[in-house]
């Protein structure tokens, strides 16, 4: 959109090592991890294909601070190499910009595949790279085959197995987006609740809704009766998404309430007197912090 503005310089540089200050020290222990064992493989075999994330030059010095890409550097080091790609970020404050990152994101995962296998990379060479099979890197390859624009978008930085995808294309764009939707409240990405999402979807919310939805060990009235409790389930919890945040302003109200109450001794000792179970739950309501207090208080 025009006017706004971007994160990155969208040219890389391709600097002298010599020229990247790390923004953290990184331990020598890290090299022993499957996750750079993997990088380096992937480095070594078909180079940098994420460039490293940097600030701007420093004007003294005319060093980059490294924001992203530091597990990158350490391999490229290793490597012997001499440069490396860099994208200078217009935010230069590391520790909000980290704050931001998220690392490596199965959407993220796909295009990085994507871009390598454009770039004319083999499928078995990459899949070595990557320590994956040939078959993983297909896969990964088509994850938003049937898949709609804003469902992706809304995907783009979670981590979720590629099953979900698999569920997701059976459904219809509007379905797609209302499961996505779902998801993300309830922090829920497990192949199995996708699964579940599926089952109950009604079939004109399918893609072929004349193929029949099968799952191992459930039954036709099984899945019936599957569909129908997980629908009751999806409206209510809309319906409670939906008046979320006006319960709790009216719990903090009700809260300070309490608290002014009990702070007139008057009123305090008369409920000792004649109300002593009212008064310990009004205390307990008055010493709660927060609403997982009040939850455990009241569990």
């Amino acid at each position: 959109m025009k006017g706004l503005p971007t994160a990155f310089d969208r040219t890389p540089l391709e600097l002298a090592l010599d020229r990247l200050l790390p923004s953290r020290p990184v331990s020598k222990d890290i090299e022993k991890t499957r996750k750079y064992r993997q990088i380096r493989t992937s480095i070594k075999e078909v180079g940098l294909i994420e460039p490293l994330s940097i600030a701007a030059a420093d004007p003294k010095s005319g060093l980059h601070i490294v924001l992203d890409g530091h597990m990158r550097l350490q391999a490229i080091r290793e490597l012997g190499h001499a440069t490396a790609a860099c994208l200078v970020a217009s935010d230069d404050e590391g520790f909000t910009y980290n704050k931001r990152v998220n690392r490596l994101a199965t959407v993220q995962e796909h295009y990085m595949i994507q871009r390598a296998l454009e770039r004319g990379v083999p499928e078995d060479r990459l899949a070595k790279a990557l320590d994956l099979k040939v078959i993983s890197i297909r896969r990964k390859r088509g994850l938003l085959e049937g898949i709609c624009p804003e469902v992706v978008d809304m995907l783009k930085d979670q981590h979720f197995p590629e099953d979900i995808m698999r569920h997701l294309r059976k459904m219809k764009p509007a379905r797609q987006i209302e499961c996505a939707e779902l998801m993300i409240s309830l922090n829920n990405f497990s192949a199995y609740y996708a699964a579940a999402l599926l089952a109950a979807t009604p079939p004109e919310q399918l893609v072929e809704p004349e193929r029949p939805k099968k799952f191992r060990g459930l039954s036709t009235e099984q899945m019936a009766r599957m569909e129908h409790e997980m629908a009751l389930v999806q409206n209510r919890f809309k319906a409670i998404e939906q008046s979320y945040g006006s319960d709790v302003l009216n719990m903090v109200l009700a809260r300070g309430y309490v608290v002014k109450l009990l702070s007139n001794k008057a009123v305090a000792r008369f409920l000792e007197q004649n109300y002593a179970e009212f008064l310990h739950e009004f205390r307990t309501i008055a010493a709660t912090a927060s609403l997982d207090e009040a939850t455990k208080a009241g569990g």
